[in-house]
């Protein structure tokens, strides 16, 4: 299981990792290749609430398909199980993103102080505004 937030956990069937050993160019790091995960998340068939969901599919995010399939590539470790991590941790945070809701603020006061500030900052601009152009005497 894979928990996202205190509401929401996923089940590990929901979430495909594969291990990709890519043909590299000559001189490549054989090592970081040959450990290089594609973990596979499809949204629409995934057990996650409804609203979650459409939450998802509406993030401007790059490594979500129009169909609903989140891929996450990640090769920057040289041992699987510090990519498999890695993946695993960036799918969580992306669904997150996606599952947290924001407090709405408050309006805060304005202090005296700040009050005072805005007031001779504002009449300062306008007399130098209103004096502009004109001849002192």
């Amino acid at each position: 299981m894979l928990t996202i937030s205190n509401t929401v956990e996923l089940a590990e069937w929901e979430i495909e990792i594969s291990q990709i050993r890519a043909q590299g160019a000559g001189g490549q790091n054989v090592n970081k290749v040959a450990s290089a995960v594609h973990l596979r998340f499809d949204i629409l068939n995934s057990s996650l609430p409804p609203f979650y969901k459409e939450r998802l599919m509406a993030l401007p995010d790059q490594r979500i398909s129009k169909e609903g399939v989140i891929v996450i590539k990640a090769q920057s470790f040289r041992t699987l199980e510090l990519n498999k991590e890695d993946a695993l941790a960036r799918l969580k945070e992306l669904i997150q993103s996606a599952v947290k809701q924001h407090k709405a603020r408050r309006p805060t006061k304005p202090t005296k102080g700040s009050q005072r500030r805005r007031v001779d900052k504002k009449t300062h601009k306008g007399k130098t505004k209103a004096l502009r152009g004109k001849v002192k005497v």
